[in-house]
């Protein structure tokens, strides 16, 4: 057959029709993975998050090692994958539902022994759907049992390209039709795969059913019925705030793949930092949490009319800086910006990311943001921070986390940019001389968030040259902390002024320059008091790095490289972790850091079972299909392994790195998944002209090069709007998704050459071992930052393109 005939060949109809089944049951697999990561950050916890892609990878690597036990499972052509196709779509509900009723409980599980039943029927559950669409590709990449097959690097490519855009249609339809609405989406995508395989069959009866099914499912999306509706967490702030009496939703909407709540009750009365002083009743306040959790309070009030503002820790920065032009950085529900014109602010820039937020508040009652001199600014704060051609005279970071014990590492894995060291030196930047950066933070005993806090002030004030004793001043209250930092040093009238407002509203003060140790811990009395002192031994010590090596808490202050303001865990805590669980009233008993660990391990012995399982059960087998040279088995788990931990491990930095590029984790999510995919899928298809071994090098030399690349495009690229960022993002990251995707459709047609009986075995190695690197590269960033997950990422490539220089 010539080249001519053969490229023909694969752009005929059958073809086509086959590779849009892969593309639409691929891209049915990533939405659906997508979609459960928002329903399970809503009903859960975000631990749930990595519990996702574990369980998705994991399917799609059980579909190859089941094919290679049992090849039969892959007989039966065009009828077959219509099936597997429409399985996977009916899994896809039957999984969300299933495990959506399971009354499981992660804050009683260190006690409760029939909560890890139910979290491994939720791990088994919702695999179930990968497994199905995992098992069309793998079968596909073998022949599919047809005489003119389909090249397998054009499967493989129509694989990720369909996930690509699944990925597209995941982020724009949770927007559109919410968490469960985007789950139906996804069944609908699936039987539209089916229907698309059933073309092949020449029977009318399937392609009826097929379609009819996609056609419901739409329907049914638009409109999700209550028994799908998601039952969230007992332990959420929006199911709290429900318990009281009369209290409802206002107001649902979705936006960048946030779903935010608008509550009204009277049970909702939050003013974080009040003085025992204040005499009044708290006004009742409208609420807002995100993704369910994370309540912020909408006061309801004018700033004339609001006599407990005065009262707040947070009024110190406008009693030191009346008149002042502000910056007010993500205020939420808008307290922040009430204070701060109760105050006597002259103007107010709110840099708030949700518009929707905005908006629902605006529309059910008194808003703050439409006060005449309040400004809204709807913007990633680090991105305004970064683009703002201005200064102020008072920058304020709104405290917009609820309370929750961190010493045992149960919420290390939320990054939040705008507590990073970079950050601070951005704020700093900003302000206005004798200018005025202020931030609240929860007390914690033993002191760990608000020491933190402090810790990036100081690294980012010594950076730029400033002493940062004469320059910082830290107040607490009973509950809160509030921390403000002069770059150009405190006025003497300033000190009186800051003395004076901690004495009447029976503030203590933790540090400010020539304190006297007879005014910290005067009123809310600690018993062995540790605040004033580790703030003192930060601020006078020249390299506190010893005090962060010593001190029984990881209290080191976060860079962007490693931005885990809440991860406070070290190793020598796990005794302690361990005695508390049962104890604790947190996910997983307070372990949540060592969930990730039992993750890592439950991850591994997964993929050592599913790799090994194939070669145990073939051997014993009469055709012994897996049995071939002892080298070709080792050099097939090698070389598909280190492409399974590769692909995440430099996957998952580059979302990390496009955050500050555009702004929003969201966002960055989907343009780098959407962008390598792509790309991926493209390099896949057109392999067969590049050669493997010059790619595979280039590939680990560009993995190593391609974060400093990055942060030069930040630099130039963060003063242009949103829409350049994102298509020059996606642009700039192509070429490293094009050679990330040549790799495995190589070895593939190395093993059809040498040994096509391993090819579903290596389509199962690869994902297997994809579910280890999706919780390693979590815990390599937590402990060393995300750079060195993307260094140990081009290293695995780099090893396979070793691997690929031996192949024969």
């Amino acid at each position: 057959m010539t080249p001519l005939q053969r490229h023909h060949q694969w752009l005929s109809r059958p073809t086509i029709t086959i590779l849009g089944g892969v593309a639409a049951v691929a891209a049915s697999g990533l939405i659906f993975q997508i979609a459960l990561t928002r329903v399970f950050a809503i009903t859960q916890f975000y631990h749930f998050a990595f519990l996702t892609v574990s369980m998705a990878l994991l399917g799609f690597g059980a579909s190859g090692s089941a094919l290679a036990a049992f090849p039969r499972l892959g007989e039966g052509g065009p009828r077959l994958w219509a099936r597997l196709a429409g399985l996977q779509g009916v899994a896809t509900v039957a999984a969300y539902g299933v495990s959506n009723s399971l009354p499981f409980d992660s804050f009683a599980i260190a006690w409760d022994r029939i909560q890890i039943l139910y979290l491994v029927l939720y791990y088994l559950t919702l695999a179930v759907p990968f497994f199905f669409g995992g098992l069309i590709v793998a079968v596909l990449l073998t022949g599919g049992g047809r005489s003119d097959p389909v090249p397998s690097h054009l499967v493989y490519g129509a694989s990720l390209a369909g996930a690509g855009l699944g990925c597209a249609i995941a982020v724009v339809g949770i927007d559109l039709l919410g968490g469960e609405g985007v789950i139906l989406l996804a069944a609908a995508v699936a039987m539209g795969g089916a229907a698309g395989f059933s073309l092949l069959t020449g029977r009318r009866r399937g392609l009826l059913i097929a379609a009819g099914a996609t056609v419901a499912l739409l329907s049914v999306a638009v409109a999700v019925p209550e028994p799908l509706e998601m039952n969230i967490s007992p332990y959420k702030d929006l199911s709290g705030a429900l318990r009281f009496p009369d209290a409802e939703v206002v107001t649902t909407v979705w936006e960048r793949g946030t779903r935010i709540d608008l509550i009204r009750s009277d049970g909702i009365r939050s003013l974080p930092g009040l003085s025992f002083t204040y005499r009044g009743l708290p006004p009742t306040q409208d609420g807002v949490t995100f993704d369910g959790d994370d309540l912020s309070p909408v006061p309801r009030v004018a700033p004339e009319e609001a006599d407990f503002a005065s009262h707040l820790l947070t009024a110190l920065p406008w009693l030191l800086r009346p008149g002042a032009d502000a910056l007010i950085l993500e205020p939420r529900g808008g307290l922040n910006v009430l204070v701060a014109l109760a105050g006597g602010a002259r103007e107010v820039t709110a840099v708030e990311p949700y518009g929707a937020l905005v908006d629902i508040i605006a529309a059910e009652g008194v808003s703050i943001y439409d006060d005449p001199r309040v400004k809204v600014v709807l913007s990633d704060p680090r991105t305004y921070i970064e683009r703002a051609g201005r200064r102020f005279d008072v920058i304020e970071l709104a405290l917009k986390a609820p309370y929750r014990p961190v010493t045992s590492g149960a919420y290390s894995l939320a990054e939040e940019y705008s507590l990073t060291v970079e950050a601070f030196l951005g704020y700093l930047d900003r302000l206005e001389p004798h200018g005025v950066l202020t931030a609240s933070r929860w007390v914690q005993t033993p002191p760990s968030e608000e020491i933190r806090l402090l810790g990036i002030a100081v690294a980012a004030l010594r950076s730029q040259g400033v002493e940062p004793a004469a320059a910082v001043v830290m107040l607490r209250s009973y509950s809160n902390a509030v921390l403000l930092v002069q770059p150009d040093g405190w006025s003497t009238a300033d000190l009186t002024t800051i003395r004076e407002f901690a004495g009447v509203q029976r503030f203590d003060i933790v540090t400010m320059p020539d304190v006297d140790p007879q005014e910290t811990n005067r009123f809310s009395i600690i018993v062995d008091e540790r605040y004033s002192t580790l703030a003192d031994e930060l601020l006078t010590v020249g390299d506190p790095e010893s005090l962060y090596a010593r001190y029984e808490f990881d209290i080191s202050p976060p860079v962007d490289d490693r931005p885990f303001f809440g991860h406070y865990f070290r190793w020598n805590q796990v005794g302690q972790v361990l005695d508390s669980l049962g104890r604790t009233w947190q996910p997983f008993g307070g372990a949540g850091y060592l969930v990730l660990v039992a993750f890592l391990a439950l991850a591994t012995l997964s993929a050592v079972v599913l790799i090994v399982a194939p070669l145990a059960l073939r051997s014993r087998g009469r055709s012994a299909t897996l049995v071939a040279p002892a080298g070709l088995q080792r050099w097939t788990v090698a070389y598909f392994g280190l492409l399974g931990l590769g692909f995440l491990l430099v996957e998952i930095p580059l979302v990390q790195l496009y955050i500050l590029l555009l702004g929003n984790p969201t966002t960055a999510f989907a343009v780098v998944l959407f962008a390598v995919l792509l790309a991926s899928g493209a390099g896949s298809m057109t392999s067969p002209r590049v050669p493997w071994r010059a790619g595979a090098v280039l590939l680990a030399v560009t993995a190593v090069v391609y974060p400093f690349l990055i942060r030069a495009l930040t630099v130039v690229l963060l003063p242009a709007p949103l829409t350049v960022r994102v298509v020059a993002g996606a642009l700039a990251i192509a070429p490293l998704g094009f050679l990330m995707g040549i790799m495995f459709p190589h070895g593939i047609a190395h093993l059809k050459r040498t040994a096509p009986q391993f090819v579903p075995w290596a389509w199962g190695i690869n994902g297997t071992v994809s579910v280890i690197s999706a919780v390693a590269a979590a815990l390599i960033a937590l402990a060393f930052g995300f750079s060195v997950v993307l260094l140990v990422g081009a290293a695995s490539y780099g090893l396979a393109a070793v691997l690929a220089f031996r192949a024969r």
